[in-house]
């Protein structure tokens, strides 16, 4: 599976992005999907993760609210609307696939995820 992430830039505190994912070399709509982040300095955390058909779906608590995730199957791809931005949202973001895993699930923990994009760089300023 290969993952490509997009639409990160620069965005002034309060602002909107929409980071994009898209897969190929696998059946996407057999793929568990994710979104981490990573700021300088520090461990890479879970933002939000998505289920096989996008009925299920998880957050991390410091996104919840403010963070959309979502996918088109048919065009293989997975999204994240970011809205009301802050600066501790700055990060390198990234998409993750799971493709070992039964319909419904999502997972939390990047160890699940068996494939990985670059990454997409969100920089907020306040």
């Amino acid at each position: 599976v290969q993952l490509q992430a997009s639409g990160g830039g620069l965005v002034q505190a309060g602002g909107s992005l929409r980071l994009s994912c898209v897969a190929s070399g696998r059946t996407f709509g057999s793929l568990a999907m994710g979104w981490f982040r990573q700021a300088p300095g520090k461990e890479r955390e879970f933002v939000a993760a998505i289920s096989w058909r996008g009925t299920r779906k998880e957050y991390a608590d410091s996104v919840k609210g403010r963070f959309t995730i979502s996918r088109n199957n048919a065009n293989n791809a997975l999204y994240l609307q970011m809205n009301s931005l802050k600066p501790e949202d700055t990060a390198v973001y990234y998409c993750a696939a799971d493709e070992n895993t039964v319909s419904g699930a999502y997972h939390t923990t990047s160890g699940a995820y068996e494939y990985w994009g670059r990454g997409t760089l969100v920089t907020v300023s306040s």
